[in-house]
């Protein structure tokens, strides 16, 4: 496994991954662009809406994990909730699918050193957010049962889905780190 991001000696940040690692990242976020992409078919689609970046029909999604992506900003207020999610849901989905597609064009232009500007790294570290926001949803992740999902057996299939979890939380907390000492 990956000794997580650091600096090379030029100050630029860096990640070493083998062909496993980066086959598991090349996936996440091919997985991560075609979740929160938005779905700009059928007839009663405005385009003018879709131009300007508002969601004439945006609520809250029923899929647990992009609810989780794109939460309520008003709970108490289901109105307010609704008019702040049409003025803003596109343009959050268009960032994340932008860091996606970051991730996914350094991996396809790196080999096993993948060496990133200020913007790619920030692009890597909401990527690694959300895949981890997703996957942490998907197996209902808590502060309760993290121990118990830890200690799961192969057989489960959310041993596998834990263990990418914990992997990308191992990415996040590395790059966060790099990015905190920069500061001190």
């Amino acid at each position: 496994m990956t000794g997580g991001f650091a600096r090379s000696a030029t100050g630029r940040v860096v990640l070493r991954v083998d062909e496993l690692e980066k086959g598991l990242l090349r996936s996440l976020a091919e997985q991560v662009l075609a979740f929160v992409s938005p779905d700009d078919s059928g007839p009663e689609r405005d385009p003018l809406a879709i131009l300007i970046g508002i969601e004439s029909d945006a609520t809250k999604p029923d899929d647990p994990a992009l609810a989780r992506l794109f939460p309520d900003a008003y709970r108490e207020d289901d109105e307010a909730a609704s008019d702040f999610r049409r003025f803003t849901e596109r343009s959050l989905r268009e960032t994340k699918m932008a860091h996606a597609q970051a991730v996914l064009d350094g991996l396809g232009r790196s080999g096993e050193k993948i060496v990133l500007s200020e913007q790619e790294t920030a692009s890597w570290l909401g990527f690694l957010n959300d895949a981890r926001l997703a996957l942490g949803t998907r197996i209902e992740l808590s502060d309760d049962n993290q121990d118990e999902l830890a200690d799961l057996p192969e057989e489960d299939p959310r041993s596998g889905m834990f263990q990418v979890y914990d992997y990308l939380t191992y990415l996040q907390d590395s790059l966060v780190q790099l990015l905190f000492e920069a500061l001190g």
